[in-house]
């Protein structure tokens, strides 16, 4: 089994990559054979998307490559960083163009939805947006979970979840993800 996982985040030192890293992991060791593989959406950096550079520009390379890692993996991990109420520009922008090659962006994959932010809202506005519109663009939502106060209950040195709860609600997600 090949697990795709990544931040929704164009920061190099995103608390949602710690995330998502440490659950694709997490269900890796529950598959013979799992391999994960860890993305990071600026190596996708394309120019804003809009009508007219589509017409100007076509498909662009990078959207097609994310669009194929995507078609090349078994399961999918998003842990999705909070902007304003909503997507990152960066995500939201590669998913833009994505979604231009074929709607069906997640490609009927199995998926699990994350978020997390330093605060206690733990970025549940995006979670909850992203949750309700995956299916439409053919994501299998398998579980979807906020993380709030991430360094209150993320040891970064460790990279793991160390409230109880979370770890328990965690599990149950990542085993939904892999059965």
């Amino acid at each position: 089994m090949k697990i795709l996982a990544f931040a929704a985040s164009s920061s190099r030192h995103s608390i949602n990559k710690q995330l998502a890293q440490y659950a694709a992991n997490h269900a890796a060791t529950l598959v013979d054979n799992a391999e994960v593989e860890l993305l990071d959406i600026n190596d996708y950096e394309i120019p804003l998307f809009s009508e007219d550079r589509e017409k100007e520009l076509g498909q662009p390379d990078l959207a097609k490559a994310f669009f194929n890692k995507i078609g090349h993996a078994d399961a999918i991990v998003i842990s999705f960083a909070e902007h304003n109420g909503s997507y990152t520009a960066a995500y939201k922008n590669l998913f833009d163009w994505t979604s231009r090659i074929d709607q069906k962006v997640f490609q009927g994959k199995p998926t699990l939805l994350l978020a997390t932010s330093p605060g206690p809202g733990g970025a549940s506005t995006v979670l909850a947006a992203a949750t309700g519109s995956a299916p439409y663009f053919a994501a299998e939502v398998k579980g979807s979970m906020s993380v709030p106060s991430f360094y209150q209950n993320f040891d970064a040195e460790k990279g793991q979840l160390t409230n109880a709860e979370l770890i328990a609600e965690l599990n149950q997600a990542v085993v939904q993800l892999v059965s």
